[in-house]
């Protein structure tokens, strides 16, 4: 008896261990890009050693191709799922169902007013019927053969507050705090069950965005409706994955994504360097930060972007700083940053150095080392570094920001500017959403202010402006 127990107890420890294997180690997102060629797709796809794919397409028909394709090449496939911010039947449901769309606290609807971007059309979580919507285009999807899984997107609401670089796309300033026209989530229906369950409207409070029970109900409704996609996605076989923001704390407070409360079976928070503070150690702030409040049934991975901005020597450092702070595998956006034949080989070399590691780990990569996140930017030297870079741009009238894909206009590290004569920081202000420094260049004679936004626990971007008194 005592014989057959360890021989059971040894067959559930290695079913548990091949179940930890069973998902690729290395994936991309892809979309219908115009000019999309699936085939060429999975060839790359192939030589860059990622067998991971999260795809968007339109039809049943393209995604039961793409199906076909993965598997002759031996590659996982889900399909990524646009959850309340409808994509392929938007202009549908604005002409036929504008009332399923948010309201931002001055009352003005999304199916009438912009958010940022006209593809910002995000749907209100509290309907019955947006819920409705959102599980029929998940089980459209799961009644696919050759699909393993989704990959849950857009499951928010609208970024109440932008990351400080992108911010300058938009000509405007918000510094951590969220203005009504793009604080949303106050459709009719969901202020109603907000009353009948704490009995008061959040339009009444000074700021209804830090007023806590508010904020977790609108969280809640985010959630509820992604356990319901993972729910329904589960009863059809598949495995649930999500793409959330880049930590569970900066998300919630950003576009109320608790994504610790989802049941997923993956999850691979976006922690896209180039939009925030441009630099490795966000990534492993936020890696370790997320390893620590992720839903512990979940496998955590991480998202970089390839495309954003960023060198590819900055994404394999990224990729370094994920595993350092606990990631078990990465996901692109996308492999199209991926656009030499070097590059791809160069990945696929880090790619299959990895898996080993893995496989020698017993399907687990190892534990990170201990980590302490901190606030102070001058504990972060790279940040620093570009910050004292940007000053001496602004000094140089060189252009630090313009409209770009991360905010930012490219700098060229060739150029040689004036050295500075810094004085030290001097922290002037901060609260609970952002830190400001003063900095004197002695040799120009020029003051400056440091903006770090720490929402999140955790610096999530910088910004360098002239002083002024």
């Amino acid at each position: 008896m005592k014989k057959i127990f360890v021989l059971t107890w040894l067959a559930l420890l290695l079913a548990a261990c091949s179940a930890k294997q069973e998902y690729p180690m290395f994936w991309t997102w892809m979309e219908d890009r115009e000019g999309l060629d699936l085939d060429s797709l999975f060839i790359q796809m192939d030589e860059a050693g990622i067998d991971g794919l999260m795809l968007y397409l339109p039809d049943v028909e393209g995604y039961q191709k793409a199906a076909g394709l993965a598997k002759q090449h031996g590659i996982t496939l889900y399909a990524w799922v646009w959850t309340l911010n409808p994509r392929g039947d938007r202009q549908h449901l604005l002409k036929e169902h504008p009332e399923w769309f948010d309201v931002n606290r001055n009352g003005e609807s999304l199916a009438d007013t912009k958010a940022y971007v006209n593809s910002y059309k995000f749907l209100n979580p509290a309907l019955p019927e947006v819920r409705d919507y959102v599980m029929d285009n998940v089980k459209r999807v799961c009644s696919i053969s050759g699909i393993s899984g989704i990959c849950l997107d857009y499951c928010r609401i609208v970024d109440g507050v932008l990351p400080i670089s992108l911010s300058y796309n938009y000509g405007i300033t918000q510094d951590g705090e969220v203005f009504p026209q793009w604080d949303y989530g106050y459709h009719p229906a969901a202020l109603e069950r907000f009353r009948s369950e704490y009995g008061y409207d959040p339009r009444t409070v000074p700021d209804p965005t830090r007023d806590t029970t508010w904020c977790r109900f609108r969280q809640q409704l985010v959630t509820e409706v992604a356990n319901l996609a993972a729910e329904t996605a589960h009863s059809y076989g598949k495995k649930v994955a999500a793409s959330p923001f880049s930590t569970d704390r900066l998300a919630s407070f950003m576009v109320a994504q608790h994504f610790g409360d989802w049941n997923l079976d993956l999850v691979f928070p976006m922690e896209y360097s180039d939009f925030y503070s441009m630099e490795p150690s966000f990534v492993l702030d936020a890696t370790v930060q997320n390893n620590r409040d992720k839903n512990p049934a979940t496998e955590l991975y991480c998202g970089l972007g390839a495309e954003l901005g960023g060198s590819f020597e900055n994404l394999m450092e990224n990729m370094d700083a994920a595993f350092a702070g606990g990631a078990q595998g990465i996901s692109l956006y996308t492999i199209a940053g991926l656009d030499t034949h070097s590059k791809r080989a160069a990945f696929r070399a880090y790619a299959d150095s990895l898996r080993a590691v893995r496989r020698a780990n017993g399907g687990r990569r190892p534990a990170p080392a201990a980590h302490t996140i901190s606030l102070n930017p001058l504990d972060h030297p790279r940040l620093v570094a570009l910050v004292e870079r940007n000053i001496q741009r602004t000094i140089a009238g060189v252009p630090v920001h313009e409209k770009s894909v991360n905010g930012m206009h490219p700098d060229d590290p060739s150029v040689t500017y004036p050295a500075l004569d810094l004085g030290p920081w001097e922290q002037v202000s901060r609260n609970d959403r952002i830190a400001v420094y003063k900095v004197t260049d002695r040799a120009s004679g020029r003051s400056f202010k440091l903006l770090f936004p720490i929402y999140g626990e955790l610096i999530s971007g910088w910004d360098v402006r002239p002083w002024e008194e």
